[in-house]
């Protein structure tokens, strides 16, 4: 009996399933899951540099920094853009007595870039870390642009012409763009305006332009290269779009000599990023209308000869939903409901005046497709203006709009009368996007008194 007591705590042992000690179990609750990281020298080199930056800004020395900044819309070509001038700015400088210290900055909050599908998709493609924790956005800046502006080197624009009003204090080095020539920052160096079907060519070719008159070239990672090649193949239809130029194809051909795909060749590469990229742009079924209307937002505060609110906030959506199939994706699938959500969206956004611009094809009586586009407008009495104010403004701009010189022929939308006070929806079918509306907007609200 003393010798079966002896062994029973071995046999107990034996017949129970063991436990590991507490300390392990709690270490094993606590301990953080490895973080994947994006691989490749693109990813290595945006990230380090946000680090570096972001240091920098601590330490006070912010002073020696370009941003380089695309609109805030997001899309891939002005990301790109700025992506790829800030990389060239850095390395073409690395080994001179003036090594420039340059960053992309994104003007798109950062929980807002898996709205466009396309950009996610291309970004996964260039290896980047997941989360997009390489870029640095606009929600990521550790002081407000008012105040960041003045102490920066300066900004360069890619992709728009004129600053947000925010960056107004900060010195204009460089600008690319391929829309209308605002007449900013003449003295800016490079300083190239022209018309391309993507802003990304621009870049690229000056880029290739310097980087070939260099001593020695410096590494350029073939996940940029094509992020490059992607940009231009979603703006151009795969070099195939009416917007397409001589100059879109014959940088897409020295990009692709340099990438990985070179031997492939240019027209089936560019045919399949397109394909690709298209497909995923327009995977946005399961957004809901709030993410809808932020998904494509561009705005800013435009300055009026009112004493009284010499300042008016303006706001620009772009949506590929008709205001019908809107409607359905609110809670109550209701027309108040659309109004609500919008509102509730402009207040966050802290907006006086909306436009939202639909866009989308319904077929005609003969089966054939017909492209249909919608203008809403709404103006709030709770920001920066009163009711008396507000509804004055209204008026304003929809008689800039009703009466404008750009022969755009306006019809009241199907359901105009069930709109409340300060709201109108209009439909149209000329190519009249956010390019010619915004300016026919702005100009009412410059001359409002």
């Amino acid at each position: 009996m003393k010798a079966f007591l002896m062994l029973l705590p071995g046999l107990l042992a034996t017949a129970m399933p063991q436990r590991a000690p507490v300390q392990a179990i709690l270490g094993a609750s606590h301990k953080k899951p490895d973080k994947h990281v994006g691989v490749g020298h693109f990813s290595e080199w945006s990230r380090a540099t946000k680090k570096e930056f972001l240091l920098d800004w601590q330490a006070g020395k912010v002073s020696e920094w370009t941003l380089v900044q695309g609109n805030e819309g997001g899309d891939m070509d002005s990301m790109t853009a700025a992506l790829t001038w800030a990389y060239h700015l850095k390395h073409a400088t690395a080994n001179t007595s003036h090594p420039i210290k340059a960053i992309a900055l994104l003007q798109t909050p950062t929980h807002a870039l898996d709205l466009r599908p396309e950009n996610k998709l291309a970004l996964a493609n260039s290896q980047m870390t997941p989360g997009h924790e390489d870029l640095l956005t606009i929600d990521e800046l550790p002081e407000d642009p008012d105040t960041l502006s003045k102490k920066i080197k300066g900004i360069v624009l890619v992709d728009h012409g004129v600053p947000l009003r925010k960056w107004r204090e900060a010195k204009i080095l460089s600008i690319f763009d391929h829309h209308k020539d605002e007449n900013t920052a003449p003295d800016a160096k490079p300083r190239i305006i022209e018309k391309t079907a993507s802003c990304t060519t621009i870049v690229a070719r000056q880029m290739l332009d310097e980087l070939e008159n260099l001593d020695q070239e410096y590494h350029m990672p073939h996940e940029l290269l094509e992020l490059i090649l992607s940009a231009i193949a979603i703006d151009s239809g795969g070099l195939t779009s009416d917007k397409t130029t001589p100059t879109d194809t014959l940088t897409s051909k020295r990009v692709l000599k340099r990438s990985a795909w070179a031997k492939k060749h240019l027209d089936d590469v560019m045919e399949d990023l397109d394909d690709q990229l298209s497909t995923a742009q327009k995977d946005i079924d399961e957004l809901e209308l709030r993410d809808l209307l932020r998904r494509d937002w561009k705005g800013d505060l435009i300055d009026t000869p009112s004493p009284r609110t010499p300042t008016v906030s303006l706001g620009f959506a772009s949506v590929p939903y008709s205001m019908d199939d809107q409607i359905t994706k609110t809670d109550f699938a209701e027309l108040f409901d659309w109004f609500a959500v919008h509102a509730a969206w402009t207040a966050e956004a802290g907006v006086d005046i909306s436009i939202c611009l639909n866009k989308y094809k319904k077929r005609d009586k003969k089966g054939k497709k017909q492209k249909i586009r919608e203008i809403v407008l709404t103006v709030r009495d709770d920001v920066r203006v009163d009711q008396d104010q507000a509804d004055a403004l209204f008026e304003v701009v929809k008689h800039a709009l009703e009466n404008n010189k750009e022969g755009i022929k306006l019809t009241p939308w199907h359901r105009a009368n069930e709109l409340s006070a300060r709201q109108m929806v209009w439909t149209h079918q000329s190519d009249a996007g956010r390019k010619i509306i915004r300016p026919i907007v702005e100009e009412a609200v410059v001359n409002w008194d």
